[in-house]
């Protein structure tokens, strides 16, 4: 499963062990990962050295949608900034948001213009020609009921033409059964609906919802909000999308 983005709901520090990890490393330099644990698969493991790799150590995936950026990017969970690092050496004007204190302190410290806020109540002045939601940055439509009103949301800071430029992944693969069958909860309203906890040390974050959706159906919504929506990456079950606005 892909890792997570940053962008999640935390008020303090005490709640914020992503952007404690951040604060941490840049100051001692040694590695503590960081864990997420969830409800419907095992923990996994974000190294803190992911959120502060280089370009030529970023996966094939990441590296084609900064080079798909065009004019003024709003990064958006950005966490220690390295793609918005990236994109300014490139040349764009970059905005970061991240809901982590930490990692926005972080980002100010390293001279990128950032603000913690969440996606959705965040207001631009102006408007964007790139959204980037990277690390399954699609996650922060939070479930699949919600993904309609969230990609419209975005549509609105957008610049006529503009793009978004996500990624996600069918987790179908988690419910699949020795003989090929795939179990289900019929109780649930989509497969891609997740809840998350992130621990770092002895600091964990609240509990918070997080989709993965498969291409067909973010293609059939984006459509519906407004996008021309072109898958751009393929690799397993992992994709990056790009949703221009009409």
């Amino acid at each position: 499963m892909t890792t997570t983005s940053t962008n999640i709901s935390m008020k303090t520090t005490a709640q914020d062990p992503i952007g404690q990890a951040i604060l941490d490393y840049h100051k001692t330099k040694k590695p503590f990962d960081i864990v997420v644990s969830s409800d419907l698969c095992d923990d996994d493991i974000i190294p803190i050295e992911v959120l502060f790799r280089s370009y030529k150590d970023m996966p094939e995936l990441e590296q084609l949608a900064i080079k798909l950026c065009k004019g003024q990017v709003l990064d958006a969970g950005a966490g220690a900034g390295v793609h918005a690092n990236e994109l300014i050496k490139r040349g764009h004007t970059v905005f970061a948001i991240d809901t982590s204190e930490g990692a926005v302190e972080y980002m100010k410290g390293q001279g990128i213009a950032a603000k913690q806020i969440d996606f959705e109540s965040y207001n631009p002045p102006a408007k964007f020609d790139t959204i980037l939601l990277l690390m399954n940055g699609i996650g922060i439509a939070k479930k699949k009921s919600n993904l309609l009103s969230f990609l419209k949301n975005a549509g609105e800071k957008l610049n006529k033409g503009g793009q978004i430029l996500c990624d996600s992944s069918d987790v179908k693969y988690l419910y699949e059964d020795e003989d090929g069958s795939y179990w289900m909860d019929l109780n649930s309203e989509y497969y891609g609906n997740f809840k998350f906890q992130m621990h770092y040390k002895k600091i964990s974050g609240p509990e918070f919802p997080w989709l993965y959706v498969d291409y067909d159906t973010l293609h059939e919504i984006a459509s519906q909000a407004g996008f021309k929506c072109t898958r751009v990456f393929d690799l397993d079950a992992h994709f990056l999308a790009q949703l221009t606005k009409l």
